[in-house]
């Protein structure tokens, strides 16, 4: 048996060749893979011993040979393919192992072109292609996490049918999201990221308990790792209704910098929100805003949850919190309600990945655009246009209000007070009634105006 090693990500990539070859498997190698295995002592056979044919145009060629697509492609069940790659001279290579060259990582680090031409993988898809199209008598692997479980099967003898067909699926995955990757930096270089076509691809983080209702199925899947490196499930199972909500509470608590910011959303538009001296301050005026709506509602915490504020979350039933992070004593509180799902990001303060684009699906497709900027700028480069100048105070409630508004579902009218969302209409087809709804419910809460007496 045969092993292609061809890896950009070099990671345990010597254990998982030693692995092979201690049950016996040949390997056959390329470039800098050929030379850690080699270094490292691992038997090792040079790509072109193989092909026949040189590595040439510095490296741009080395795997695209009917010597290795020939050994990777041939069906070992037919008599005809066996016959013809004997006639050939062609040998089987039975597993492959690519990892893609790092396409990513280049156009993070650099705008030179050149070198980013120089890192999209040719050879490499080819193979993974190949192999997966093979997949009844090829292992296909382009996952470092695989490893083991591909020398297991080996080892046991549970190389099925079904262990290779999901790695398949993995390996037309890892290709697809890779072309994907350059088609849409080519957009956004050269044709204002608005091309022919517009690829959406997510890895998927977890399946949630269910979509938005209970007989849908959900998952999450997230754009470069943003979740997998930010948030962590600490408590329950979020569904797809809880994740929109902290998408929406998230995106507001995050706004503030280091401020001491606490959002509550239901059915992902907020019902309170604070900024006070302290997060459990921040957390009471924000549920005097609408606390009727914020039962069963989701809460971000721009902070540390301590104990004291997990006792006065837990006064009422709540669907989700999401904090920078939790102390033990507040988790242990926590643990006291089986229902509540707990989200952390392992941090001091909340982050956003700021993706630069969004989308929302229509019928039979979806609609694209750059991300709206909820910006500080927006209201601190604002010009006064009245007689009146507004207060320190004043202009930290335009803020909160502006920055509310504009991730609150129009129409909308949001009033704050006091570094506090007083009150809230939204989603509502014209302006006036957003503002009459917000009146109503702020007289329910107490809160009067000063000029009218009606509500606020």
């Amino acid at each position: 048996m045969r092993a292609l090693i061809s890896v950009s990500d070099k990671k345990d990539i010597v254990e998982f060749a030693r692995g092979l070859e201690k049950l016996g498997w040949e390997i056959i190698s390329t470039g800098g893979t050929f030379k850690k295995l080699n270094e490292a002592g691992v038997s090792v056979i040079e790509i072109d011993e193989v092909t026949k044919f040189p590595e040439c145009f510095e490296g741009r060629v080395k795997t695209l040979n009917p010597y290795v697509h020939g050994g990777i492609l041939h069906k070992r069940g037919d008599a005809g393919h066996v016959a013809q790659a004997k006639e050939l001279g062609v040998e089987g290579i039975d597993l492959v192992c690519v990892n893609l060259y790092p396409f990513k990582e280049t156009i993070d680090r650099t705008e030179d072109f050149d070198e980013i031409i120089e890192n999209i993988d040719i050879g490499g898809p080819t193979m993974v292609r190949s192999a997966a199209k093979n997949f009844n008598d090829v292992l296909i692997v382009t996952n470092v996490n695989d490893y083991e479980s591909v020398l297991a099967a080996l080892k046991t003898d549970t190389n099925t049918l079904e262990f290779r067909r999901a790695l398949m699926i993995k390996a037309f995955e890892h290709t697809a999201a890779y072309d994907a990757m350059i088609a849409n930096y080519m957009n956004g270089r050269f044709n204002d990221g608005f091309g022919e076509y517009q690829f959406i691809t997510g890895k998927k983080s977890f399946q949630t308990r269910y979509g938005e209702n209970p007989h849908q199925k959900g998952a999450l899947y997230e754009f470069d790792n943003h979740f997998t490196n930010n948030f962590k499930q600490v408590k329950g199972e979020a569904s797809f209704n809880n994740i929109n909500d902290v998408n929406g509470a998230l995106k507001i608590a995050s706004s503030f910098g280091d401020a001491e910011a606490v959002c509550i959303v239901k059915h992902g538009n907020p019902c309170g929100f604070a900024i006070k001296g302290s997060l459990i301050e921040s957390y009471n005026e924000a549920l005097k805003c609408d606390s009727i709506s914020a039962f069963g509602g989701v809460v971000a915490v721009n902070g540390i949850v301590d104990a004291p504020l997990a006792e006065k979350m837990n006064e009422i039933f709540l669907e989700v919190v999401m904090a920078a992070d939790f102390t033990a004593e507040a988790l242990e509180i926590f643990g006291k309600k089986k229902r509540l799902k707990l989200f952390s990001q392992g941090g001091t303060k909340l982050v956003m990945s700021k993706d630069s684009h969004n989308f929302k699906h229509v019928d039979g497709g979806f609609v694209y655009q750059n991300s709206d900027c909820i910006c500080d700028n927006e209201v601190h480069n604002a010009h006064k246009k009245s007689e009146l100048t507004a207060t320190e105070q004043e202009m930290k409630d335009l803020e909160i209000a502006w920055k509310v508004a504009g991730l609150t579902k129009s129409n909308c009218v949001v009033y704050v007070k006091d570094s506090a969302m007083v009150a809230v209409g939204m989603g509502m087809t014209s302006r006036v009634d957003a503002a009459q709804c917000a009146l109503k419910k702020s007289k329910r809460y107490g809160h009067r105006c000063l000029w009218c007496g009606y509500g606020i």
